[in-house]
């Protein structure tokens, strides 16, 4: 039993810690699959986390919070395409400029909003997104009478009801529940939606006229061009998409993980997330995956931290804490096999006369 209860606590904290790896990646899935290099993932994510953490702290909202997460990131990420769409520069020093500027102007903001050394004050729970257990679903159900008359007065009561009856159920069963409410239950909604993008991103990518031109421009611009669509437009909208999806994995380690904004938070996560879509080949499924054993990585160096291993005995902490980061500069160094980007990427399109 208690190997059960290891095994499950570090699955548990696998999905947890994948979750702002896993939506960073496929926010540069979108950008890199239209021919937008984007090292600013990290920069994006950090300006998300900040807004999301303030705007929740000053409005006592998390949704208004998380939608200033994503606001500020869509302007970041527009920032990034005036500069490599609009007047083709430099994609990569464009990027890691979007990054600088987000590390330096979070910490001034937020100690001239906060005055508590760059950190905004910690939030309470109506200001962050709570995890959604086994006691949050019965109290939800304890809120609803079994009264037909009220269920079909409001069409939310209904829709929310029924899936909350039947994970309650399933909580409860012996053996199976706590792994259950562990693993399924015990999350907040952004891991939901995060792991949900992965089988949407699959579908707008392969499956929609969008996807199509989406992936035509990162390889052939000229030709997509030549049928009358603008490259200029699809890359801006892909940014767009891209700004969405690392604004909700900022709000997720303000929100979710930390409760609060604290100084460069995001700690090379977006660097990672880059190092995952090289070894997903660009995939969408792949890099769920890839994401997943980051975050297991992750989650094993924390569990493992200061326990005697086989053989080797006892491994330094600062060894285990550098477990994903080498195995990031091992996939860069080419052992995944040989990862073929989009061939216009990097590259400024400039329209032939």
């Amino acid at each position: 039993m208690d190997l059960l209860n290891a095994v499950v606590q570090v699955l548990d904290s696998t999905i947890r810690l994948s979750v702002p790896l896993l939506l960073a990646c496929l926010a540069g899935l979108y950008s890199e699959r239209a021919g937008i290099f984007d090292i600013g993932l990290e920069g994006k994510m950090l300006v998300g986390a900040f807004a999301g953490a303030a705007a929740a702290s000053v409005f006592h909202s998390a949704f208004l919070g998380l939608g200033m997460a994503i606001l500020i990131s869509v302007a970041f990420a527009l920032i990034h395409g005036f500069a490599s769409i609009t007047h083709r520069g430099n994609q990569i020093v464009s990027g890691v400029a979007i990054n600088f500027i987000a590390a330096g102007s979070t910490i001034i903001l937020g100690q001239a909003w906060f005055q508590q050394g760059g950190r905004t004050p910690a939030l309470q729970p109506g200001e962050r997104f709570e995890s959604i257990t086994a006691d949050v679903i019965s109290n939800f159900l304890a809120t609803y009478s079994f009264s037909s008359a009220d269920l079909l007065a409001s069409l939310r009561g209904l829709i929310l009801y029924l899936p909350a009856l039947l994970f309650d159920a399933l909580a409860r069963i012996p053996g199976f529940g706590p792994v259950f409410a562990e693993l399924i239950l015990g999350h907040s909604i952004l891991v939901y939606f995060a792991f949900a993008m992965v089988p949407f991103t699959w579908w707008v990518l392969f499956r929609t006229r969008f996807g199509l031109r989406l992936r035509a421009v990162g390889e052939n611009p000229a030709a997509v061009d030549t049928a009358g669509i603008s490259v200029a437009w699809l890359r801006y909208r892909a940014l767009i998409c891209t700004g969405i999806l690392t604004g909700v994995a900022g709000a997720y380690l303000s929100m979710v993980q930390n409760g609060g904004f604290v100084k460069d938070m995001t700690a090379g996560k977006g660097y990672i997330a880059l190092a995952a879509l090289i070894f997903a080949k660009w995939k969408p499924v792949n890099a769920m995956f890839a994401c997943l054993l980051f975050g297991f990585l992750d989650a094993a160096a924390i569990r493992l931290q200061g326990s005697p291993l086989p053989i080797i005995g006892k491994v330094p902490v600062q060894f285990m804490q550098a477990l994903p980061y080498i195995l990031t500069v091992i996939l860069l160094a080419g052992f995944i096999g040989k990862a073929i980007p989009p061939r216009a990427g990097g590259v400024p399109y400039v329209k032939e006369r």
